[in-house]
């Protein structure tokens, strides 16, 4: 098991529970922050004294207080850890459910687990532990399934067009009258409004403009 910990954590309740669920894996040394500049500085402080940490834990959102922060996102983190240290493993414990940012997490920031903040939570935290410990990257099979839904929804041209327009800045009532001329169908402000729902709902997303972002991020406008 891992010899040297590090919990990023905001939330004194859930700090606490990860300190338990390390105590039990007889993990020797774990060190616990509430701010993401205060773990990068640890890790930095670690690596000079040649006694890094095996294993970061942390959250991806971190409530801003009165004190002021320069790494205010746990994504900002990770990625600042493995700049200064690239064989630092990372677990993520968040209440995050979107399947395309904890996707992201895999494919871009080379995360080696994620445990979402639920029911059981503890129990999935150990299986990351033991499997991140093993070499092995920890992806809870609901969250699997939820990515493989996410990455089999097929676009249609008219998706496409939707989600270009609003990426580009027009109103979604002036949607109807473009693909009209365009000869795009279906295109009555309903159906614009079904299209959207749907690629909404599938891919895990609240706002249009999220929708939008994760298009363009993914190169699909």
């Amino acid at each position: 098991m891992f010899k040297k910990v590090l919990i990023a954590e905001d939330q004194q309740s859930a700090n606490i529970s990860l300190q338990k669920t390390l105590q039990d894996l007889q993990v020797a040394t774990t060190d616990y922050v509430y701010y993401c500049d205060h773990a990068l500085s640890w890790i930095k402080n670690a690596q000079r004294a040649r006694e890094p940490y095996d294993l970061l834990i942390t959250d991806l959102s971190f409530e801003p207080d009165n004190n002021t922060q320069r790494l205010e996102h746990g994504t900002d983190l990770i990625r600042e850890a493995k700049n200064v240290q690239p064989d630092l493993k990372v677990i993520v414990f968040s209440g995050e459910n979107r399947p395309s940012v904890i996707d992201d997490l895999f494919e871009n920031l080379k995360v080696d687990g994620y445990v979402r903040k639920a029911r059981h939570d503890a129990d999935h935290l150990r299986q990351a532990l033991h499997t991140v410990y093993a070499q092995k990257c920890y992806k809870p099979s609901a969250i699997k399934q939820a990515i493989r839904e996410e990455n089999s929804f097929e676009f249609t041209t008219v998706d496409i067009a939707i989600v270009s327009l609003l990426y580009q800045g027009e109103m979604q009532k002036n949607i109807p009258f473009i693909l009209k001329q365009r000869q795009l169908k279906p295109c009555s402000l309903s159906s614009v409004e079904k299209r959207l729902n749907s690629m909404k709902e599938a891919l895990g997303f609240l706002k249009n403009e999220q929708l939008a972002v994760y298009c363009k991020e993914k190169g699909l406008i």
